[in-house]
């Protein structure tokens, strides 16, 4: 039986932000983080946050803070990684990721994730959104990854793997594909002109 916990991935840069961390960026009656909180906490048994540095600046979350167990800015996979000892500690089979930055992902991806990996019997499981010129269109950072990879994983990663579609081919990841009508759910905020988007988007969208 599946048994996911979530880890929210708040690793990156924000180069494009001027840097620092884009989930405390306001968005609505709080912040970007709080607004993804609120929709993976009810899909998961329980929820951490992948982030590096002083992690006294997220104590109001009440969340762990699990670092980066490799060194350098490995990306999201070490994000993962993380989660995945993480969840192995708290007896869970699979983490489902999620990024910080993307505030409104579908409220049923943990299940529908969960399902896609069930359906084709596969370790991993990816988020995609339906594009209709290129076909489903991988969202790498929104997946189900099951406990059991960690080891596999951590090698890859201390072997200088950093492309997350390059290890998850290789595990012959299954896909839950999601319509991107009336937008995008995977959008996600990387410039000032994003956030003032996802502000209109928070008021306006069903």
């Amino acid at each position: 039986m599946t048994k996911s916990v979530g880890i929210i991935l708040a690793g990156g840069l924000a180069t494009r932000m001027g840097g620092g961390d884009k989930g405390l960026l306001p968005l609505g009656d709080g912040t970007l983080l709080s607004q993804v909180i609120a929709r993976l906490a009810p899909q998961v048994g329980a929820l951490a946050l992948n982030a590096n540095g002083d992690p006294a600046r997220f104590s109001d979350l009440g969340l762990p803070v699990l670092p980066d167990s490799i060194d350098g800015f490995a990306g999201p996979l070490a994000g993962v990684l993380a989660g995945l000892d993480w969840a192995a500690a708290q007896g869970a089979t699979h983490v489902v990721s999620a990024a910080a930055d993307t505030p409104f992902f579908p409220r049923d991806l943990v299940s529908r994730l969960t399902q896609a990996a069930t359906d084709a019997h596969a370790p991993i499981a990816l988020a995609a959104t339906l594009d209709p010129d290129r076909g489903p269109m991988r969202q790498p950072t929104f997946g189900l990854w099951d406990v059991a990879l960690r080891d596999d994983l951590r090698s890859a990663l201390e072997g200088g793997l950093r492309k997350v579609v390059q290890w998850t081919e290789k595990h012959g990841a299954a896909q839950a594909v999601f319509d991107p009508d009336p937008f995008d759910p995977f959008f996600n905020v990387n410039t000032p002109e994003d956030l003032a988007r996802a502000q209109i988007l928070l008021e306006t969208a069903p």
